[in-house]
């Protein structure tokens, strides 16, 4: 896992040094949107295991439940149906909507999502819950994956277990909103996946995130 760990960070430091743009004001470099959603989908390659998508398994838990499967052609068109409603609901909200391959990854910031050190959702990011939501119940044919992230600092404990509440919580406002609990995996991985350097403050920003990553229930 360590190895894999190191894959994100080395593929999220190349996307940066190739799409930082310099402030003319202020001589900061910054990183771009595009490339923040590069790096996003590389960590979220590189999670493996941690973001599940279909087993055997779910896939049958699901078609129980009485959620279908995409075939073929139809998977491509359905996520892309799926991605343009979600940009519309999303834009303005400060979260980033990935596209990686069939696969589409919601980052939400953790200073847009919760206070510091809390896990209770912050009040005016419920009705973006909702938004989410209301695409997610119409596009029913996907896995709903929700990660919490974390910065590097503090103990890899406190960061685990704060990582795990954030899922929970964001888990917790879908199921409300009628997104059925057997679409969803809830997974805390504290630090282990960052997007960026957790050495500045920019840095440790972009790495606190809670994702909500869709993958289609395929045939």
């Amino acid at each position: 896992m360590k190895n894999t760990r190191s894959t994100a960070l080395l593929v999220a430091s190349v996307f940066a040094l190739h799409a930082c743009t310099t402030d003319p004001y202020t001589g900061e470099k910054k990183i771009s949107k595009t490339a923040v959603g590069a790096m996003i989908g590389a960590a979220a390659g590189a999670a493996g295991g941690a973001i599940v998508g279909g087993s055997n398994k779910r896939k049958s838990i699901l078609i129980g439940a009485g959620i279908g499967t995409l075939v073929g052609g139809g998977v491509g068109l359905y996520m892309d149906q799926q991605e343009k409603k979600l940009r519309k609901q999303l834009e303005g909200t400060g979260v980033q909507v990935v596209r990686d391959g069939d696969n589409i990854i919601l980052s939400m910031p953790g200073d847009v999502t919760f206070d510091t050190n809390s896990s209770v959702v912050k009040s005016q990011f419920n009705d973006v819950l909702h938004s989410v939501s209301l695409v997610l119940n119409e596009y029913e044919k996907t896995y709903v994956d929700v990660l919490g992230h974390t910065d590097s600092i503090g103990s890899a404990e406190y960061n685990m277990t704060l990582s795990q509440q954030r899922a929970q919580s964001v888990a917790n406002i879908l199921a409300s909103n009628k997104i059925l609990p057997e679409r969803m995996i809830i997974r805390g991985v504290g630090e282990s996946y960052p997007i960026a350097s957790n050495d500045t403050p920019s840095g440790r920003a972009l790495n606190r995130r809670v994702e909500i990553a869709l993958t289609p229930v395929v045939e």
